[in-house]
């Protein structure tokens, strides 16, 4: 019995960039986007108790409060009224409160956003002297929840040890490494996070890693590992779905019920965090809040990521340099959730849908693109998007000396990067395809082949998008055309354990025994605890006659992993082939025991009892 073992890799989504919550102003920041004209304001006398205070809880106290990002606390009017000429001038431009998005449908959920006839009563307010008011006008003040922001979790992790960061440089990235602490399938809600030091951690990000790949990078269990860019594997199709991040400021999201994110047994969380050195040793150590729900998911969103980053090469003192990418969808999609990804050179950022009948509606837009306030964007009611709509990004770099963020004085050439100094042109959508009795295969897997294939035509080296639609293709069978993409895997990145592997078992399935087994050979090379590429190793040397080969393959796909049921039946197998039919026995009873139904065991079992003169 042979089981091909086909791995997916996941695209990592990009870390929220989000500075520290600083009311910053200086002579070069303009307004982030032109300031609708105030509404009139009447001339009685504007107070901070009944006119200021409502919309400056419900705006700027999330953040601006004691223990939170914010430089300084908004909640009181001796707060407010000792920044008010800062506040008027920082709400006039737009700067703050950091709401990127223009207003316009679709409309998003929990939008921060002033009107024109609030930013209006500032400026009245601080002209008339800043007034407090009558003690009876004053709203109540706002209630926040002191610790885990949803009382206190279900279960909670921290860090296996801590993390030393160095006391100076620059784009300081640390994976930390969670064991789930679950001894079954359970679903998540929320994940509150907590990294540490807000004054030291400038964003995070949350990945699950069924496979394990974060412990293999670890020097030592616990130990966590640098970088940025991470390879996440599965065996099955589990294509990334929901967002979780951690910014300054941030609330932990409540997934709706149906959506709950699966934890099982022995998967892992890898905090993937962003530091900044405060100019000592500090010790960094996270901790996170899981909420449980025992609502099973029955909505399977899918993340899409539209990227142009191969047009990344911008002159210094280019003002207009563009990068466009777009997407046909090949089904019914809501989208839920929205994340446009740039850096300093970022200026302005679309996203358009255009539908089938020719309409068009924009998905979102910001018109002055500021890296310190990027997120997600969650929409207040699901946008509905029919098969056959064109879903395009288009992103406007400015290099010149006119951009006050543009980090290079004099501006220089930039490409694309993961420092903060390189350049990005990103959009993950988050899209849940819409249920359909005549659908005859999950709608994600058509979503994520068709990217696929367009990545593949944007840059035919693309190593990610050749492996997800081999591994795709041998879902539905299509092992020929399978083959070729694995091979391209294969001659983009040679030496890499999971092509090799993959590669091997697709020629296998289609009797290249031969021919798999120096790629099987090499997996095993390059990760000798890999389990997969045992356990195929072993039935391609057992299908070529090699049953003592076979045999040691399939000894040491025991050890690796002692719970597999076929490959103790494999082994039995091996052991009857060479005719060890005691130890082929006590093997087929072991699979048994794992697995009363395992075919190969109990057929192979069978014929044993048949034969009076065990050896």
């Amino acid at each position: 019995m042979t089981v091909v073992r086909q791995k997916f890799l996941r695209s990592v989504l990009p870390l929220v960039c989000v500075a520290l919550l600083a009311i910053a102003l200086g002579s070069r920041t303009p307004a982030r986007q032109q300031t609708p004209a105030p509404s009139p304001v009447q001339q009685s006398q504007v107070t901070f108790n009944r006119d200021i205070a409502p919309f400056l809880y419900r705006t700027c106290a999330r953040c601006h409060r004691p223990g939170e990002a914010g430089p300084f606390s908004l909640l009181t009017y001796a707060d407010a009224q000792s920044h008010a000429r800062q506040i008027a001038t920082v709400t006039k431009s737009r700067f703050m409160p950091p709401w990127l998005p223009e207003a316009g449908a679709p409309k998003f959920a929990d939008e921060l956003r002033l009107s024109a006839d609030e930013i209006a009563r500032i400026q009245t307010w601080v002209e008339q002297g800043a007034l407090q008011g009558n003690p009876q006008d004053l709203p109540p003040m706002p209630k926040f929840v002191e610790g885990w922001q949803l009382g206190k979790p279900d279960v909670i992790v921290k860090a296996t040890k801590p993390y030393t960061l160095p006391a100076s440089g620059s784009d300081n990235y640390w994976n930390f490494v969670f064991r789930a602490p679950v001894d079954r399938t359970r679903w998540l809600k929320a994940m509150e996070i907590r990294p540490g030091d807000k004054r030291l951690v400038h964003h995070a990000n949350v990945l699950v890693d069924r496979q394990q790949n974060g412990r293999r990078l670890e020097a030592e269990p616990g130990a966590g590992f640098a970088g940025m860019e991470l390879a996440i594997e599965s065996e099955v199709f589990d294509p990334d779905s929901h967002f979780l991040f951690w910014k300054p400021g941030s609330i932990p999201y409540v997934e709706p019920d149906g959506m709950a994110l699966r934890l099982d047994k022995d998967t892992d969380l890898i905090l993937n965090t962003h530091l900044q050195p405060s100019g000592k040793p500090e010790t960094i150590q996270p901790t996170l809040g899981l909420y449980f729900t025992d609502k099973p998911a029955t909505k399977h969103p899918v993340l899409l990521q539209l990227e142009n980053d191969r047009l990344l090469d911008i002159p210094g003192g280019e003002k207009h340099f563009v990068v466009t990418d777009e997407f046909t969808l090949p089904v019914d999609v809501d989208l839920l959730a929205i994340y446009p990804h740039a850096h300093y050179l970022g200026k302005d950022l679309q996203a358009i849908a255009k539908f089938p009948d020719g309409r068009s509606a924009m998905l979102i837009h910001i018109p002055d693109w500021n890296l310190n306030w990027q997120a997600v964007y969650r929409y207040a009611q699901p946008v509905q998007l029919p098969k056959g709509t064109t879903i395009s990004m288009n992103f406007v770099y400015d290099n010149s000396d006119a951009n006050v963020r543009n980090p290079n004085d004099p501006p220089q050439r930039v490409v694309a990067g993961n420092r903060a100094v390189d350049e990005m042109a990103h959009l993950w959508l988050q899209v849940l395809p819409k249920d359909s009795a005549e659908a005859k295969r999950d709608p994600r897997a058509e979503i994520l082949q068709a990217m696929a294939r367009h990545n593949l035509q944007k840059n035919p080296e693309d190593f990610e998008a050749h492996y997800n639609l081999a591994a795709l293709l041998m879902g539905r069978g299509e092992v020929a055309e399978a083959i070729v993409h694995f091979a391209e895997a294969n001659r983009i990145r040679p030496n890499e354990p999971t092509v090799n592997n993959a590669f091997g078992a697709a020629l296998l399935a289609t009797g290249r025994t031969e021919d798999s087994v120096p790629h099987l050979t090499a997996a095993l090379n390059a990760r000798p605890d890999y389990f997969d590429a045992r356990y195929n190793l072993g039935n391609a040397l057992a299908s070529l006659g090699d049953f003592r080969g076979a045999l040691a393959q399939f000894q040491a796909a025991v050890r690796i992993n002692p719970e597999d049921a076929n490959a103790e039946a494999n082994l039995g197998s091996a052991f009857a082939e060479i005719g060890d039919t005691k130890q082929a026995r006590l093997h087929y009873q072991r699979a048994l025991q794992l697995n009363p139904n395992n075919e190969l065991a109990r057929e192979n079992l069978q014929q044993l009892s048949g034969n009076p003169t065990p050896r």
